[in-house]
C-alpha cells in the first residue's frame, strides 16, 4: 500500500499560489484555476503528498468558478472540519496526510450523486491522466475514471 506524506521539500517546492491555499488556507479567485476546465479522464492528488483525492467521473461543472466533485476517490484520504471563518458556518475540506487545504464541501450538489459539492482550489490539486496512472502507482483507481473514448 502506498504511503502518502506531507513532505516538507515539496512544500518548499510549491508554487506562491500553491502554498497561499494549500498552507495558508487561502482560495483562488473564482474562475481562475488550472484544473476548472478540465474534462480528461484521471484522478485528481493533493499537490502536497501525492494522495488520491477526487476522480473525473465525480467531477461536473457547478458553475461556481471552482473545480466541483461529487464524492472522494478514496474518502478516508479526506477530512472535513467545521470553518467559521469569513463569519458563516461552512465545512472545510483537508487531506488527510498532506494536511493541505482543499476547499469546502456544500450540500448543493446534484441530488442524483448524492447531493454534495466538493468545491476545491485547483491549486491544491496535481491531475493525473488516465494514461499515466498506472505508471505513477495509481493503477488501482483505473477502474473509477471513465474510458477513454
Amino acid at each position: 500500500m502506498p504511503k502518502y506524506d506531507r513532505n516538507p521539500d515539496v512544500v518548499a517546492a510549491l508554487s506562491p499560489e500553491q502554498y497561499r491555499v494549500t498552507q495558508e488556507n487561502g482560495t483562488e479567485r473564482p474562475g481562475t484555476g488550472e484544473l476548472l476546465h478540465n474534462t480528461e479522464p484521471g484522478i485528481y492528488v493533493d499537490v502536497v503528498s501525492g494522495e488520491p483525492l477526487f476522480a473525473s467521473s465525480a467531477k461536473y461543472d457547478a458553475g461556481c468558478g471552482w473545480p466541483s466533485f461529487t464524492k472522494p476517490i478514496e474518502p478516508a484520504h479526506i477530512r472535513e472540519l467545521r470553518d467559521t471563518s469569513l463569519g458563516m458556518a461552512r465545512t472545510e475540506v483537508r487531506s488527510t496526510h498532506g494536511d493541505s487545504h482543499l476547499g469546502h464541501v456544500f450540500a448543493d450538489g446534484p441530488r442524483a450523486a448524492g447531493g454534495l459539492r466538493y468545491c476545491i482550489n485547483s491549486a491544491s490539486l496535481r491531475f493525473i491522466h488516465r494514461d499515466d496512472m498506472a505508471a505513477e502507482g495509481y493503477g488501482e483507481y483505473l477502474d473509477q475514471v471513465e474510458d477513454v473514448t
